[in-house]
């Protein structure tokens, strides 16, 4: 196991490195770069962002001054030495290849448009993505594997019907509009104000107690968590039943019956090692999912400053080093919680061995 884990680790260079070229290739086609927004605020014209932090700009796209529309009227000085502080003076091969040099060494260079260095901000807002992604991926295996055995124990009863019912409205409710919800009835939209509106902690955190500062924390959450977990708490009490059903109905569980082992141990001794194999397969999607794609729109609801925010600012802004930073270290998560994903199937079912598998 020690040898395919440590394969596993070296995939990962070449991976991230096709990751960046696709990237990067892609970013030197896309108009309205930093310099020309710059140029738009100079001008009093176009999308508007903050001033120039500097530094740090080996990771855009961007030709000379006459590629820059927004730079008409103004002097080609004063183009020449943005694209000087931004690194565009240089050639794409170039920048991409310091950039990796860069990257090497943690080194992520500094936001276009804030002063602060791209490792400092992916920091400050992981807090809350953590928060949103680490609990509701582990609330929505709490519930869904017993609800998903259980359906499956059950199927075709009453409490299979009623509870699949529940599910399939659960997941045909967008993600959004059942954040509005919640914000509407429990946080003082028209209803009951119950639980705050923005941040992960009030503004009197530090002046608490050790047990008050976890209520306060699990307090602010509680109503992001819940919108963020519905939609892959109905998928995976889904996936668990199915895959529950087509194991009881296999031989071998007919041969533990027969040899009257108890119901019991015939569920949780036999079928639940086979049968959590897909779904300890799916965890990878289920916490990237939660963790980075569906955390925009939660973030934006409530109030909270993570890192879906971040990007999609970062995006519409052309701050490149935050882009590409966060790129690389989304990656490297993603790769790693896959690895960690292996590790899972053997630790629920022995037998499999994966070196043995790949010769």
């Amino acid at each position: 196991m020690g040898a395919y884990i440590l394969r596993r680790l070296l995939l990962i260079i070449p991976t991230l490195l096709g990751i960046m070229i696709i990237n990067f290739a892609l970013v030197q086609f896309v108009p309205g770069g930093p310099i020309e927004q710059i140029l738009a605020q100079v001008q009093g014209e176009g999308d508007v962002f903050a001033g120039i932090a500097g530094g740090g700009g080996e990771i855009a796209s961007g030709g000379g001054a006459e590629g820059y529309v927004g730079g008409r009227g103004l002097p080609p000085e004063f183009i020449a030495s943005l694209e000087k502080e931004f690194g565009f003076d240089k050639p794409p091969l170039e920048r991409f290849l310091n950039m990796l040099w860069n990257y090497m060494h943690f080194d992520f260079g500094q936001s276009y448009f804030r002063s602060i260095s791209v490792i400092d901000l992916v920091l400050e807002k992981m807090p809350v993505s953590i928060s949103l992604g680490l609990w509701s991926t582990v609330i929505a295996y709490i519930i869904s594997i017993p609800l998903g055995i259980r359906k499956a124990v059950k199927d075709g009863s009453t409490f299979d019907t009623w509870t699949s019912a529940a599910i399939i409205v659960a997941y045909a409710v967008p993600g959004f509009l059942f954040a509005i919800l919640l914000l509407v009835l429990f946080a003082g939209g028209s209803y009951w104000q119950i639980f705050p509106l923005r941040g992960l902690t009030s503004d009197n955190w530090e002046q608490l107690s050790w047990g008050a500062k976890i209520l306060d924390y699990f307090w602010h959450i509680a109503l992001p968590v819940l919108a963020s977990t519905i939609s892959a708490f109905a998928t995976l009490t889904l996936l668990t039943k199915n895959s529950f059903l087509d194991e009881i109905k296999k031989q071998y569980v007919m041969t533990a019956r027969a040899k009257g082992l108890t119901e019991s141990r015939v569920l949780y001794g036999h079928i639940f090692r086979n049968a959590m194999l897909i779904v300890i397969a799916g965890f990878p999607a289920v916490f990237i999912g939660v963790f980075f794609s569906g955390s925009l729109i939660i973030e934006t609801i409530f109030s909270l400053d993570g890192l879906g925010r971040l990007g999609f600012e970062a995006a519409v802004a052309r701050d490149y080093p935050v882009i590409f930073g966060t790129l690389f270290i989304f990656g490297i998560i993603g790769l790693v919680v896959g690895i960690l994903s292996d590790l899972m199937y053997v630790l629920v079912d022995p037998r499999i061995d994966f070196e043995k598998r790949e010769g």
